[in-house]
């Protein structure tokens, strides 16, 4: 490594090894929690971290997603999702305090009804909303948040149309409303108010848990989605920064042999360099007021993105550039920008077909990659696993990512491609993993040489089938290039609290990060 241009945040975290889990704000619930899990949800989970003697906690994107469950679709680069606001710790909600055992069914199903919850915290929140704001808009912590968060104005109003309109697309609005102007603010001042509010509660809330977190030593890890909704209001308030003449996705690849369409539209780098990439800098500061590190979803796509052209399919696309002597000033350049811009630590998501110059230059550029211990071989030679003990320092090990199956369901589902990991780890294969064998992978997924060490919630409850569902395939989060009703709709299966007085599961975990 030439160059460390990470040094500032890393001297923040420590060049040490990092163990921690990896969870979606929404799957958690505990006896207070309204429907889904909550901001302040978190805060019990930490002091859980804590005493376990892990040190982060990776968080899926909790930006606004507007009606879709998905939160990697965000119609916000920066605006967090209200349905995660802990109704309970609002103290001074007063009579609509009674209101929230009306929460108590929502949360007590096997998965989340994001609609129906989300439908009734936003009448709640309205109602609290009516009852005090007028004494909050007045004090000097809520004008100092609408002063220094300009883009409060354009996105509240965004809202509040689209709440007018039903929710449909900006490109379904009345003319005068698909360019923004905010003249029209004024006749809608109390939906716009009501948008402003729920961001400060938001804020408010969010910047509770990191400060708590900073005070136990543990690292909140937030994940910033490379691209935004169609839909978002950033792409209706700056058109200028984003292409429409083609749309995102994924060549052909080992596991998807069609390609992936993602539908979102490609940044105009041209366009964002001439401002300065304000509108970056702006997204990755105010995540500062979260998180300590974050990571860079689709971190290839700076350096190339494949781009389909709307109405084609995924395998008739290109990359963009498609001049490939571009791509790693094209990469470096952003991600220089980037780590000069923040005092998080970014951490790269670098999975599925990397160019050769990608990864060389995280390293240059002191950011860890992302190693899935299923996936890491020598792809182009004999195809055999990379021994865990030749992992490089600068990255971080996994077993499982949000949208694969958690390990032990990998391991049944796939035999053709665990009976080979069964034999590097010199095993006899069998479907269903030993409570040994699962024990051992996950110990070894905390002792391979990577400064993080993260694994999905999941891996480690399933050593207990008292913690996990019956059906293996109800523990999955998502099922990538499917729109099952079942996605992202994931809950833990215990409630918080029990899971942190489960003893065995403590006792457990401490043996896995022994030494």
């Amino acid at each position: 490594m030439s160059t460390l241009k990470t040094a500032e945040q890393w001297s923040q975290i420590g060049f040490y090894p990092h163990h921690g889990i990896c969870i979606p704000i929404s799957a958690l619930r505990t006896k207070k929690s309204c429907g889904i899990g909550e901001f302040i949800d978190l805060i019990p989970l930490i002091d859980w971290c804590k005493s376990l003697k892990f040190d982060c906690i990776q968080l899926l994107p909790i930006n606004d997603s507007g009606d879709d469950p998905s939160p990697y679709n965000p119609i916000s680069s920066i605006a967090l999702d209200p349905i995660y606001l802990s109704l309970a710790d609002l103290t001074d909600a007063g009579p609509l305090t009674v209101e929230l055992e009306h929460f108590q069914p929502f949360t007590e199903l096997d998965r989340v009804a994001r609609d129906q919850v989300k439908h009734q915290k936003m009448q709640w929140l309205f109602q609290y909303y009516q009852l005090v704001f007028p004494s909050i808009s007045n004090t000097v912590p809520y004008q100092s948040f609408v002063e220094e968060n300009p883009w409060l104005q354009t996105y509240a109003l965004f809202k509040a149309i689209k709440d007018e309109y039903g929710g449909k697309r900006w490109e379904d609005w009345p003319i005068e409303y698909q360019v923004p102007d905010l003249k029209y603010i004024n006749e809608k001042q109390v939906a716009v108010n009501y948008h402003i509010f729920l961001q400060y509660l938001c804020f408010s809330q969010m910047r509770k848990v990191k400060a708590y977190a900073t005070e136990r030593k543990i690292f909140l890890k937030g994940d910033i989605p490379i691209l935004l909704s169609p839909d978002s209001a950033d792409v209706w308030a700056h058109r200028h920064l984003f292409r429409f003449d083609l749309v995102a996705g994924a060549p052909p690849d080992y596991y998807n042999a069609n390609g992936q369409k993602w539908g979102f539209p490609l940044f105009n780098w041209d366009e964002i360099q001439k401002s300065g990439f304000s509108w970056w800098k702006q997204r990755l500061k105010t995540m500062e007021n979260f998180f300590h590190i974050y990571r860079i979803d689709h971190v290839v796509g700076f350096f190339r993105i494949w781009g389909i052209p709307k109405d084609k399919k995924p395998t008739e696309g290109h990359y963009v550039p498609s001049d490939t002597s571009l791509w790693d000033h094209q990469g470096r350049e952003i991600l220089e920008m980037m780590i000069h811009s923040s005092q998080l630590l970014p951490i790269a998501e670098d999975l599925g077909t990397i160019p050769k110059g990608v990864r060389p230059i995280l390293k240059e550029l002191g950011i860890c990659r992302t190693i899935v211990m299923r996936w890491e071989r020598h792809w182009e030679g004999d195809k055999s696993f990379v021994p865990f003990s030749q992992y490089d320092p600068f990255s971080l090990t996994t077993m499982s990512t949000p949208d694969t199956e958690p390990f032990k369901l990998w391991w049944k589902k796939y035999p053709d491609e665990a009976i080979p990991f069964a034999h590097f780890r010199n095993w006899s294969y069998h479907p269903d993993l030993t409570p040994q064998q699962q024990f051992d992978i996950i110990r070894d997924a905390h002792h391979t040489p990577s400064y993080f060490h993260i694994n999905i919630l999941q891996e480690y409850l399933s050593l207990f089938p008292e913690l996990v569902w019956p059906n293996l395939e109800d523990e999955r989060f998502n099922v990538p290039g499917t729109l099952l009703p079942t996605n992202w709709t994931y809950r833990f299966r215990p409630y918080l609290e029990d899971l942190l007085a489960h003893q065995e599961l403590r006792e457990t975990i401490g043996k896995i990060l022994e030494n």
